[in-house]
């Protein structure tokens, strides 16, 4: 049954008639589910991946809404990881310190300022206003795209998307790098203006729906599930405290590092959920009813967080090793990263394509982490004498593994419920997304300190363990550092370093394995081969300009 079906017998949904028409439309926008049974992956039909999908029309306004979001998710790429080659230059110049994992965290938490920035402080807090940009950015792409595209097709345009954010991904090392050997480094944070004012441009004239929202301002922002996000975003942060600074600021056994710790992980695992399943939850950021007798939208949920913990683990710590150990400029450190957009962003579109295709998610779920897994593991090898190929080749596979898995998330999280929680599921896979990149900065950041700060010994002179003790050894991961110290004294610098990495690619083999067995317990539903909402693009009266200008089924 088509939604506007429904909406049009809200009587016969239980939708009463004392509700406002403000409540009544934001109901409708927001996917109530009063009158849709949330399909049970239990019992849902798997053995329907041979029948053959509608073929899909668009017009030329649908490809300048998809070039809109193209130079959005190619700036959102790039702004995520452009620091990843930077920071080290960035960090000497403003001295944070351990507070090194907050310039990227602050961006990805609440996903101009920064490029006027005179110390560490101002530069957290605009990378916070830019993460505030950016986290409704990730979102809103993915939620177009649904309003726009049948589930089955979604793979397809899915992928395009993410092979451009991968592009920008990769990309970002190689402008980071060159910025800081060139030029200011504060041009890493001016140079995405014009950019930004293009997509604007093209998704503000362009981008008109179908679906009228008539709820007023007020009644929208009543929706907010303002409690909510306060619970898991300051539990989130006092975990993020714990976990920078124990060890290296403070103790582990320090008050000061276990009472966030525990505080955040009572927000997160206790506080949270029972708030948001409470009766005061009326519009929840994770709406339990998504998790309802549906496994393979909860294992692929877990799989998305954990996915996205190594993908940034790897794009963050690659640099490290390249500048640190194989003593790499900046610039040079972010061309040795292109085997990732070389081999991320194609698998990425061929994945989506295949999923487009045959309907199937799983094989490819699986087989991209096995050998994410396998390759990571094989990262624990890599030193100071490691073959050119060897790294290339370990990168590119890990880099294939990432590019064929992130294809398949957006599709099993929306397999097993109705059409109308399209935009429920994207936000909350974006949101799962956005929160694993910061524990994908902090974790490797926290067990590559406290590594390191254990192989000091290693280290001869005292005064080069001052400066490298204690978080500062990020900082100092660069080539200029190295080099001006002289044999023996150089080769026990990058002895500390390999090792101190090894340790947190071995740790991140654990995060690849978790999400493969994850992987290996969904189930595989069907795709929905129709666009079953009240969305995409306004159609012209007449048909000729129908056709041009929205999206034509042909059976």
């Amino acid at each position: 049954m088509e939604r506007k079906d429904d909406l049009d017998n809200n009587h016969a949904h239980g939708e009463p008639d004392s509700m406002s028409d403000d409540d009544k439309s934001i109901s409708r926008q927001s996917g109530d589910t009063s009158g849709y049974a949330i399909l049970d992956d239990s019992t849902k039909d798997e053995e329907s991946h041979g029948a053959s999908p509608k073929q899909q029309k668009y017009g030329w306004r649908f490809w300048a809404v998809f070039f809109g979001l193209a130079v959005t998710a190619l700036i959102s790429g790039m702004e995520g990881v452009i620091l990843s080659t930077a920071l080290p230059t960035i960090s000497r110049d403003l001295g944070p310190g351990e507070n090194y994992s907050w310039v990227v965290n602050a961006y990805f938490l609440t996903s101009g300022i920064c490029g006027g920035a005179t110390s560490s402080d101002m530069l957290i807090a605009g990378r916070a206003v830019q993460g505030i940009g950016a986290g409704g950015l990730n979102m809103l792409i993915d939620v177009i795209i649904c309003d726009l595209v049948p589930l089955r097709e979604r793979g397809t345009y899915v992928g395009l998307l993410f092979m451009i954010v991968t592009v920008g991904s990769a990309c970002g090392p190689v402008v980071g790098g060159a910025i800081v050997d060139n030029t200011s480094w504060r041009w890493v944070f001016y140079f995405n203006l014009p950019f930004c004012g293009l997509a604007l441009l093209l998704l503000w004239v362009f981008l008109r729906t179908a679906f009228k929202n008539e709820a007023s301002l007020a009644a929208k922002l009543k929706r907010i599930d303002y409690i909510g996000n306060a619970i898991i975003m300051g539990a989130t942060v006092a975990m993020l405290f714990a976990v920078t600074y124990g060890g290296t600021r403070y103790a582990w056994s320090s008050p000061h590092t276990l009472t966030p710790l525990i505080l955040g992980l009572l927000g997160l695992i206790v506080l949270a959920p029972l708030f948001e399943c409470s009766r005061f939850a009326t519009n929840p950021v994770i709406p339990p009813r998504l998790f309802a007798n549906n496994r393979t939208a909860c294992l692929a949920y877990f799989v998305t967080f954990q996915h996205a913990i190594v993908t940034y683990w790897v794009t963050f710590f690659l640099p490290v090793y390249f500048q640190s150990v194989l003593r790499a400029a900046p610039t040079r450190a972010g061309v040795m990263m292109l085997p990732t957009v070389t081999l991320f962003a194609p698998c990425a579109a061929v994945a989506g394509g295949v999923v487009s295709k045959t309907g199937r998610y799983k094989p490819l779920a699986v087989g991209g982490l096995l050998v994410v897994t396998v390759s990571v593991g094989c990262l624990t090898l890599l030193d100071a004498q490691t073959h050119t190929a060897v790294w290339v080749v370990l990168q590119g596979l890990v880099a294939a593994g990432l590019g064929a898995v992130i294809s398949t998330l957006l599709p099993a999280v929306q397999a097993g419920v109705p059409e109308t929680e399209a935009a429920a599921t994207t936000a909350t896979l974006a949101f799962v997304r956005s929160i694993a990149t910061v524990w994908g900065i902090a974790v490797p950041a926290a067990i590559f300190n406290n590594r390191f700060d254990q192989l000091l010994p290693g280290i001869g002179d005292a005064g080069v363990r001052a400066l490298l003790a204690n978080g500062k050894a990020y900082e100092r991961a660069s080539r200029e550092f190295i080099n001006s110290f002289q044999e023996p004294l150089r080769s026990q610098i990058v002895g500390v370093y390999a090792r101190s990495l090894s340790r947190s690619w071995a740790i991140a083999v654990v995060f690849a394995g978790t999400a493969l067995v994850a992987a290996c317990f969904e189930k595989e539903l069907k795709l929905r081969t129709e666009l079953e909402n009240e969305h995409g693009l306004e159609k012209k009266a007449n048909s000729a300009n129908a056709e041009e200008n929205g999206t034509v089924h042909k059976g």
